[in-house]
C-alpha cells in the first residue's frame, strides 16, 4: 500500500458500517457493528456516537485499547486499526456530531444523558488485499 492515509481514507469514506472491538469484563474480545464514524480528522482519530448505556462503554471505561475494521467488499480488501478509546461526555463533543434525526436514538436530545460521543485514536494498522497483508504505523 503506497498511501495509507489515502488509502484508508477512502475506504473510510466510503464505509456506511464498520465494527468497532473491545475488550470485555472477562479478557474476551468483542466486535460491535458501528455507523460509520461521524467525523474523522485523517485516519488517526475517528468519532463516532453511542448510547451511554451500552455494555462498551463500561468496558472502554475499564480498558480503553480498542480497534475498528472495516472492508471493501467489492475488492476483498480491510483494514484493521488498533489503538485506544476514550468516552466523552461533553456538550461540545456531543454538539459536533449530532444530526438532525439522532432523536430516533436520543429521545431527550443532544443533552440526552444517554447520549455520548467515542474518540477512536488509532496507533498502527494491518492492511489486507490481494492475498497478502501489510501492517503499518500511524503518525
Amino acid at each position: 500500500m503506497r498511501d495509507p492515509d489515502k488509502t484508508v481514507g477512502k475506504m473510510l469514506d466510503q464505509a456506511k458500517t464498520v465494527f468497532l472491538s473491545y475488550i470485555d469484563a472477562e479478557g474476551f474480545p468483542v466486535a460491535k457493528a458501528m455507523l460509520a464514524p461521524r467525523v474523522r480528522e485523517g485516519i488517526r482519530v475517528l468519532w463516532f456516537s453511542t448510547n451511554t448505556s451500552s455494555n462498551k462503554i463500561a468496558c472502554f471505561r475499564r480498558n480503553q485499547q480498542g480497534g475498528v475494521y472495516l472492508m471493501d467488499r467489492r475488492f476483498f480488501r480491510g483494514v484493521s486499526l488498533m489503538g485506544t478509546v476514550e468516552v466523552i461526555e461533553t456538550a461540545e463533543a456531543k454538539k459536533r456530531l449530532w444530526r438532525t434525526g439522532d432523536t430516533m436514538y436520543y429521545p431527550k436530545g443532544v443533552n440526552d444523558p444517554d447520549y455520548c460521543v467515542l474518540k477512536f485514536t488509532a496507533e498502527k494498522g494491518r492492511y489486507y488485499s490481494n492475498f497478502r497483508s501489510e501492517d503499518f504505523l500511524i503518525v
